[in-house]
Parts: structure tokens; sequence; C-alpha cells
């Protein structure tokens, strides 16, 4: 059946097209030793040599179809092999042959499941679009049937499969790839978990895959597999740490990824476990960048409206104040992520004495830079409470004193600073009452209490209510201590980090020729001169977003 020779192959069509014909020959039972000959010879050079083998095939596929006992397994591996022939009308031939066989086979080819898929996924994309329907067709059968290990489903094999496509360059194979993964997690969950450890890599790479389907089907399986405690703390570990590895991970596809998980696994949940392990980073630098990527989608995704309105509850729900002392601790990683939280939770007074706080190594030009998008931030519809509250100066007094905070830091020429100043000017004047100037000076700045939707509240965490004592146990003197020291850990890094960029030579012009210091692009704003300090911040500041190169799910750090 491998005689290259044309006369050889058209005797030997001719010889079993004969055989075939006489009734009292069951040439089936020995399809399976002249199968792959026959296939071989549809991509033969003749024209009628493809014909004649192709006629044969054909008339063979409708006595399988008619006969009640075929040996499908050794036919299955050759059509799996021939499914990835470089001959188009071979590789057609064969996906429709696996297709009848998937219909017909039953039992037999459950352990030949794992090689159908095999030739089945890479199929899904193929150019020629008649392999590409029958091929989408028989996924679907195959998906369809309910086998079970105890029969011989291979789900090691299935996941091995579907696990190596995930590689695929074709975004229409990898898609079929995740949906077989999440098919299996549904069907066969403890089987899946067994060999979690193989596919756990591929999951995670495929986080960083060019196409948003993609991503979306990909967090759904880890949502899928992480609905155990012990998964999840696995899947926002590994998480974190590929945001650590690969910046643009979290620029391009941070918002998209958070969000979505927040969505399948209960944004509480998500925001907590993140909070918990970025409380301990090592990196100090990621960390900021981190808390800010997630300080940011808190602020402006819809899928955390709830979060946002647990978080308004701090000062007089018991499980807002959780979330709050929760978030506090790894939002201290980012000055600007403290004051944004603190003005979602309406702790001004807090959000207040955290401005104050700040040191002269804070107010760089990152620091800075975040300060103009909370201010375009309060602009937005999430913080329309807040400026409503602006309404009743004399009942948020450390709101204003926050503000104006806030205001004093912004450069003046910066287009945040007019915005900010803009606001503050609508600000009713009967405010400003000399008995509310002396209350906002006064030193103790926890004995101020405030009265909010019925309640008397003081935020050192005492809260009273007029029927019944309560505490919401916020003790802000010692979140200001946290926050406070871990921004001394900060203002220590950034030193170190500057004293080993000192410490190396300094670089060269072609003439050999060292390059001043002055001239290199300083580091914070403090670094530098009145002059240049200002039109840097300035720069920095009124730079417009960019808009080119941001899909939906990115963000912009």
């Amino acid at each position: 059946m491998n005689v290259l020779n044309p006369y050889v192959r058209q005797f030997l069509v001719g010889w079993i097209t004969v055989l075939d014909s006489v009734p009292d020959i069951d040439m089936l039972g020995f399809l399976p030793d002249f199968l792959d000959g026959l296939f071989n010879m549809l991509s033969d050079s003749s024209h009628e040599i493809r014909q004649q083998a192709d006629s044969a095939l054909s008339e063979f596929l409708q006595e399988i179809k008619n006969s009640p006992s075929v040996d499908y397994g050794r036919m299955a591996e050759i059509l799996v092999q021939r499914a990835s022939s470089p001959d188009e009308f071979t590789r057609l031939t064969a996906i429709t042959w696996i297709n009848e066989f998937v219909k017909l086979g039953g039992d037999q080819l459950v352990p030949y499941y794992a090689d159908i898929l095999g030739a089945i996924l890479p199929s899904i994309a193929d150019k020629e679009e008649k392999i590409r329907v029958v091929a989408r067709e028989t996924n679907e059968e195959l998906r369809n049937i309910k086998a079970f290990p105890t029969e011989g489903f291979d789900v090691g094999a299935i996941l091995s499969i579907a696990r190596r496509q995930l590689s695929s360059e074709h975004e229409a194979t990898r898609i079929e790839a995740l949906y077989w993964i999440s098919t299996l997690l549904d069907r066969h969950r403890t089987e899946v978990l067994i060999y979690l450890d193989d596919i756990l890599d591929s999951l995670l790479q495929a986080l960083s895959d060019p196409s948003d389907e993609v991503v979306l089907l990909v967090l759904d399986v880890h949502a899928c597999i992480a609905i155990d405690q012990q998964h999840f703390r696995q899947l926002v570990v590994f998480l974190v740490h590929n945001f650590r590895i690969n910046n643009s991970l979290l620029e391009k596809r941070g918002a998209l990824i958070i969000r979505r998980l927040c969505v399948l696994l209960n944004a509480e949940r998500v925001y907590r476990e993140l909070s918990t392990i970025l409380e301990g980073e090592s990196d100090l630098d990621f960390a900021s960048t981190m808390v800010q990527a997630l300080n940011l989608i808190l602020l402006t995704s819809s899928e955390l409206s709830g979060l946002r309105d647990l978080l308004k509850k701090s000062l007089v729900h018991a499980a807002g104040k959780d979330l709050f002392v929760s978030l506090y601790a790894s939002w201290c990683h980012s000055p600007m992520a403290i004051i944004s939280l603190c003005l979602l939770a309406q702790s001004y007074q807090h959000a207040s004495v955290v401005i104050q706080s700040l040191v002269e190594e804070d107010i760089n030009v990152k620091f800075l830079v975040q300060l103009d998008k909370l201010i375009r931030l309060l602009e937005t519809p999430v913080f329309a409470y807040l400026r409503l509250q602006l309404l009743e100066p004399g009942r948020y007094m450390w709101l204003l004193k926050a503000l104006y905070g806030l205001l004093m830091l912004l450069p003046q020429q910066s287009a945040a600073f007019k915005i900010l100043r803009t606001r503050l000017k609508t600000v009713p004047p009967y405010s400003f009452s000399g008995e509310h100037f002396k209350q906002l000076s006064s030193g103790n700045s926890y004995s101020v209490m405030h009265h909010m939707s019925g309640l008397n509240i003081n935020e050192d965490g005492d809260v009273s209510q007029d029927a019944g004592n309560s505490r919401n146990g916020i003790n802000f003197a010692a979140r200001l201590q946290q926050f406070e020291h871990m921004q001394h850990q900060h203002r220590l890094h950034e030193k170190g980090q500057t004293l080993s960029r000192t410490s190396t030579p300094p670089p060269l012009t072609k003439t050999g020729v060292e390059i001043p210091e002055e001239t290199k692009r300083p580091a914070s704003v403090s670094a530098l001169t009145p002059g240049s300090a200002s039109a840097v911040v300035a720069a920095e500041i009124n730079r417009p977003p960019s808009r080119s190169r941001r899909g939906p799910g990115q963000l912009q750090l």
C-alpha cells in the first residue's frame, strides 16, 4: 500500500474495490490494515488515483454506518495522524471520518478521546472553512458525551491536550481548550484538581494572552478552581507574583483581571486577600504601584460599587469597619491611596491628619501625579455624595480642611489646582465662622464630634446613638502610626536606591567626559531647584493621558 508507483496503486485500489463488492467477503474486518494506505493515496499527484481512493473510502464509510460491529479503535489512531496531514483534502477526509466515528463509536472510542481531541482542536482554526466547520461540529459532539473515568475516560490525558493547545497561535483553538478545561472542572472536579499543578502555570501564563476573550475564559477557569479557600489563596498569590515579574501585565490587563475576579469570586473577598498579601510585600516599589492600581479600580469600576457602599459605612457599620481596617494595612504603601480610602469611608478628620503628616520626601512627582488623578476623580459621580456634603460645611468641616490641605500641596499652575480651587469656591460662605475655625485648629484633632445619619460620630472610634451604645472599633491614632511607619520604610528604601545610584560611576560621553550630575533627570521634586521643580511637576501633571495604546482592560499607572 505504500508503493508510490501509480500503476501499482491503481491495481491495489481496483482489487480492494472488487473484493469489497463480493457479498461473502467482509472487507471491514481488514479495513484497519489498508486504511492508512488509502489515505496516503488521497494526496497522490494523479487525479485519477486520488478520485479512486476517495471513492473507495466513501464506500467503506457508508458500510461502517450500516455495520453493527466495527473496530473503531485501530482506525481512530490512523485518522488522528492523518488529520494533521499537509494535504488539505486528506485533512478534510480524516476529520469527516472522525466526526462519524464520534457519533457511532460509543464506548469503543472512550480511551481514544484524548487523541481525537488532539486532532480536533488544531483543526478548529484550519485555513480551510470546510475543515473548520466539521471540526467544530465534532468538538461539540465530543464534549456532549458524558464519559467517566471508570469507563476508561482519561481526565489527565484530556487536560494535557487542552494545556498544550493553550499555547496555540490560533485564538479559536485556545478558546476551545479553555472550554474543555472548564467542562472537565464541572464534571470531574476531583480528578482535575489532582492534575492542578500540571496546568496551573499554563493557565497563569494565559492571563497575558492578547485576546480579551481568552483572558476572560481563563479567569472563569481560575474562579472555578478557587471556590476552595486553599486554591483561592494560591490563585491570588500566583496572580500577585505574575504582576510583580511582569509589569506590563498589571498595566494592560490589571483592571480586566481584578474586575472579573471580583465579579466571579466576591469583590470583598478578593480585595481582602490582595491586601493581606501586599501588606507584607518586600518589594516596596511594586507594592506601591499595585496598591495604586487597586485603589483606582476600587474608585472607578462599576463592579465594585457594592464595596464602595460598604466602605462608606465604615464609621457606623461593623462590616464596613472591618473592610476599612483590612485595606488600610496595605493601602499605607501609597499616601494618595490612603487619602482616597479615607475620603471614600468619610473619615475626613483622619484624611486631614494624614495630609498634615506628610513630609517633604513624600511629595514628589509621582505623588503629585496621583494627586492630580484623585482631584479629577472627585468630580466624577462616585464622589457625588462628597460634593453634596460641601453644602453643609459646618457639619463636614474636616472634609473642608482635608480638601484645602490637598489644594495647598498642588502647584498653583497645575490644572488640578484650578479644578479643586473652583470647586471649593462654590462652598456656601456662611460656613466660615470663627467657631468652626477654632474647632479646626484645636490641638486635639480626635476630639471633634460629627453628626451624620442621626449618629454622633467621633473618628477615634466612638459611636453613640439615642437608644443604646455601640462602637465602630477604629483606632485612628494607631492607624496613623501604621501609615507613618510604612512611609518611613518607603523613604529609607528611596534613600537606599538614591545612594546606590550615586555610588555608581557617572556615564561617559563618546569623548570620555563625565556627564554632570545636574543634567540627569531628578528622581523627586525635593531634589530639584525651585524653578526646575515647577517645570517638571507642571509637565507631568498637565500631560494628557495616553489613549492610543490602552484597551478596555488596561490601567494607566
